[in-house]
């Protein structure tokens, strides 16, 4: 009769079902959780999770967002800090500062972003960030066919 077979069983993700905050709300304030995040609306805040943040196309996020994976089709501004993949969809509008572990960038996304990337154990190779800005410049201009200068990434 009070069996455990009988209980609802929650989706198999870490931190249980995942939120929602739809078009045409706004929130101003942190949001702290364990699960997975879509944010279709504004947010004018902190966002902090052990699961993943999906922008969608009409999201808005002003503030730090903490995450372990992070899509984004929406726009984003403040510091990203992204323990393993950033995807970064044609519609993606980044400013300001990111940290990642892995990025992918479809063609057409705009990320105007200072950029730290780590390494695959998820620690940084350098503790100042020029220098991984350099590390990243010199291996684009050691991989390029002519020697025109610096390679920039677009």
């Amino acid at each position: 009769m009070f069996s455990d077979k009988q209980k609802p069983r929650a989706m198999n993700e870490p931190g249980g079902q995942p939120n929602r905050i739809e078009k045409n709300t706004k929130i101003k304030g942190d949001i702290i959780s364990e699960a997975d995040f879509r944010i279709d609306g504004k947010l004018d805040g902190n966002v902090k999770t052990s699961g993943k943040v999906v922008i969608g196309k009409d999201g808005y996020i002003h503030g730090k967002v903490e995450c372990v994976n992070a899509d984004i089709e929406g726009n984003f501004n403040g510091e990203l800090l992204v323990s393993d993949l950033l995807s970064l969809k044609a519609s993606a509008v980044i400013e300001g500062t990111v940290s990642v572990t892995k990025l992918a960038v479809e063609p057409g996304a705009t990320f105007n972003a200072s950029c730290t990337m780590k390494g695959k154990a998820g620690s940084f190779k350098s503790n100042n960030p020029a220098s991984v800005s350099n590390e990243f410049k010199s291996s684009l201009s050691s991989n390029a066919s002519t020697s025109n200068g610096p390679a920039k990434a677009s």
